[in-house]
């Protein structure tokens, strides 16, 4: 994921600001981390670079 892309995500449960936290990255993208929404608290991970924004309980 783009550090760029942050700016344009939200929470898909209640459209909240998300704050990341890195793990992992390179010179271009972030690898491992997570995004956490600051409004209801729902996390979603970023696993290869891909954020998954599914709504937490959903599989």
């Amino acid at each position: 994921m783009r550090r760029d892309l942050l700016d344009i995500l939200c929470c898909p449960v209640c459209k909240g600001g998300l704050v990341l936290t890195v793990v992992e990255e390179n010179d271009e993208e972030i690898l491992e981390g997570s995004l956490l929404c600051e409004a209801c608290g729902a996390s979603y991970p970023i696993c290869a670079g891909i954020p998954n924004l599914l709504p937490p309980g959903i599989e």
